[in-house]
């Protein structure tokens, strides 16, 4: 391990003279979880590593999952064995890397009169599910009758219900495991920045490609960057990027969009986790967080803008209907969504397929100009997938130079430090961190639990923040010592930047958005010497944010 570079934005104008004055052996292009993974891969071989993203971390798709884990149980319908193999496979070796941030979840899947599955072919699906994920002891598949999956879940329609099969799967947050990732990489030298857009690739005499032109977001300012390879792990923008460095191949992306909408606890009270089926086929998450319970996806053909993806009437409409005639008593209606958030799936397009029948295997590109294109691919995938690309960038090098980088450590690598080292552990932690706010009369519901699942071991730097602050620790005092670590140690440069991909509030507490924002706009004001203009702007995107996040508009953008 190299000596750990700051990962602050109280560091950037260090950082971009670094990089500036750097040669890099790779770049990255793109923040999501597919650039974090090879950020990682690379840097902890060894490699000089320098990843940019033009807007935030994981402000694409890799913060508009359905922020799971999972193994991919609907791909087994499309005889994708090697990718439910693998996915399912990841599910364990992530989990063990972040426990606190990968965190087992039993699902039901009940079988209904109506439904698309048997019991015969569910048991037969869910045990070849098992074997293919090397899924072990009490967390191998269960199949339930009537009774047992009422007992797992009273809501289900008891008129119809005729059992269910009960399994493993793995809920995470997908913003924050990118977040860690690349605070991880950081660990290793890797410089990573965002609000750094990639505006020009830069060639040698021969045409290929060596660096990049890129523009401070923050400034405007213009500067290169130069290395041996570049790597674009853009993506639903995967595509523009590749055209900008020539003609594509016969191969191109197709877009869908994925919503999923979010409703109080009390409006679908759900115990655990549900993975039902649709009269159209398809299949539906209902899945509880906290204080709420969201549902989705959707899985529709996308045209529109890939900057601004929001949820329409029509996309709420059919997560609506499936999920009132799923479970008993439920009539949720548009007014009962608190929140929602629609993202797209950069899929590989082939002929004669709907949506939800294109694969979710990832695939790489290599140009004429040497330049590396990553598209495709599952959350679950993506230390794999992040495996293959730098093993591609090593196949591309001059004999003597491959032989310079070892293998993939990855698998061993934990995401946080001091890192957990089961769920046991992350379970009596919490029981410390709940204690210790118990000890200073702090009564948030499920403070604790957010904390410890955000932020891991670091949740006691924040409380010993929050209680120098104020003689009385209040939700205000700890809400600004969540600003304080995500100002000195995850590189917050916006107010959407804190409230929707390092705390999640936007979409699981949208209310302490709109409670907090002036208090955190002060923060950010008095830390970073916002201008009027730049107060301005911030409020007017988190506003934005916040509309589109509580609208349902008629048509897409």
């Amino acid at each position: 391990m190299t000596e750990s570079i700051p990962f602050s934005i109280l560091d950037r104008a260090a950082q971009l003279k670094r990089m500036q004055q750097s040669k890099f052996d790779l770049i990255i292009i793109g923040g999501g979880v597919t650039g974090a993974g090879i950020a990682l891969d690379a840097s902890a071989r060894g490699m000089k590593v320098c990843l940019v993203e033009k807007n935030d971390f994981a402000s694409g798709t890799s913060n508009k999952s359905t922020k799971l884990i999972h193994g991919g149980l609907r791909y087994l319908k499309q005889l994708e064995i090697g990718l439910v193999k693998e996915s399912g496979r990841e599910r364990a070796i992530v989990h063990n890397l972040a426990p606190h941030l990968v965190i087992p979840e039993k699902m039901l899947l009940p079988l209904t009169e109506d439904g698309n599955y048997g019991a015969l072919m569910t048991s037969i699906g869910l045990k070849v599910y098992d074997v293919l994920a090397n899924v072990e002891g009490e967390d191998r598949r269960q199949m339930l009758n009537k009774i047992e999956a009422l007992n797992q879940e009273p809501l289900l329609k008891e008129g119809t219900l005729l059992g269910g099969g009960y399994y493993s799967e793995y809920r995470t947050d997908d913003a924050r495991l990118t977040i860690e990732l690349l605070k991880t990489a950081a660990t290793y030298g890797a410089e990573v920045i965002n609000y750094c857009e990639m505006t020009d690739y830069i060639y040698s005499e021969k045409g290929k490609v060596k660096g990049v032109v890129c523009k401070d977001n923050n400034t405007g300012d213009s500067f290169t960057i130069n290395s041996k390879r570049v790597v674009s792990a853009a993506g639903p923008w995967v595509d523009i990027l590749r055209k900008k460095d020539g003609p594509l191949n016969h191969k191109h992306l197709y877009l869908t969009k994925g919503v999923h909408l979010v409703f109080p606890k009390e409006k679908l009270p759900v115990k655990q986790s549900i993975y039902f089926d649709t009269p159209d086929g398809r299949m539906i998450f209902a899945i509880p967080r906290g204080r709420a319970t969201y549902v989705g996806t959707t899985d529709t053909a996308y045209t529109g803008s890939l900057d601004r993806v929001v949820a329409t009437k029509a996309d709420a409409a059919y997560l609506l209907i499936a999920v009132n005639n799923a479970f008993n008593g439920i009539s949720l209606t548009e007014k009962d969504i608190e929140s929602s958030w629609a993202g797209l799936r950069p899929l590989i397009h082939e002929d004669e397929k709907s949506p939800s029948e294109l694969s979710r295997k990832d695939e790489i590109f290599v140009s004429d100009s040497g330049l590396i294109s990553i598209a495709g691919g599952k959350l679950t995938g993506y230390r794999k997938m992040a495996q293959r690309v730098i093993e591609k960038v090593i196949s591309t090098l001059k004999k003597e130079e491959r032989s310079k980088w070892p293998r993939s450590t990855t698998r061993n690598i934990p995401l946080t430090t001091p890192a957990f080292s089961n769920s046991k552990e992350v379970e009596q932690y919490q029981e410390q961190i709940q204690s210790r706010l118990d000890a200073i009369n702090v009564t948030l519901p499920l403070y604790g639990w957010h904390l410890v699942n955000t932020y891991g071991k670091k949740a006691d730097m924040i409380i010993n923040q929050a209680s120098g602050l104020l003689d009385t620790v209040n939700e205000e005092t700890l809400i600004l010592a969540e600003f304080w670590y995500c100002l000195h140690h995850e590189k917050i440069n916006s107010l959407s930047d804190f409230f929707v991909r390092r705390t999640g509030m936007l979409y699981f507490h949208i209310a302490g958005v709109i409670d907090h924002k002036y208090l955190i706009l002060s923060a950010f004001t008095e830390n970073l010497k916002w201008d009027v203009e730049r107060q301005e702007k911030e409020m007017y995107t988190l506003d934005l944010m916040i509309r589109d996040a509580t609208t349902l508009y008629e048509e897409e953008f």
